[in-house]
């Protein structure tokens, strides 16, 4: 991250303020896109269950985590795993 103008001239206690709130801000579109992903999870799983199916799908699951872990490194299949069991609960 480089230094501004500005938050070079602001001490270091606002910069933190200032980024504590970007943070904050970040968590809470983090929070809802993640509820969202459970909305959209629980059509597939009710839909592929009504229709027969078996409510996971291993290979799609499989197809997230390898999604995640290129993306972020071993902590994205971690995050991966969090957001799955969320999604569909444990199995």
């Amino acid at each position: 991250m480089t230094t501004t103008s500005t938050e070079a001239a602001a001490g270091p206690d606002t910069v933190i303020a200032d980024a504590r709130e970007r943070i904050d801000a970040l968590d809470d579109r983090i929070i809802g896109l993640i509820q969202e992903r459970m909305a959209v999870s629980a059509v597939v799983q009710q839909t592929r269950i009504a229709s027969g199916g078996r409510r996971v799908h291993l290979s799609r699951e499989m197809e997230i985590l390898a999604r995640y872990r290129d993306a972020l490194g071993k902590p994205g299949t971690n995050l991966a795993m969090t957001l799955l069991e969320l999604s569909r609960g444990r199995i």
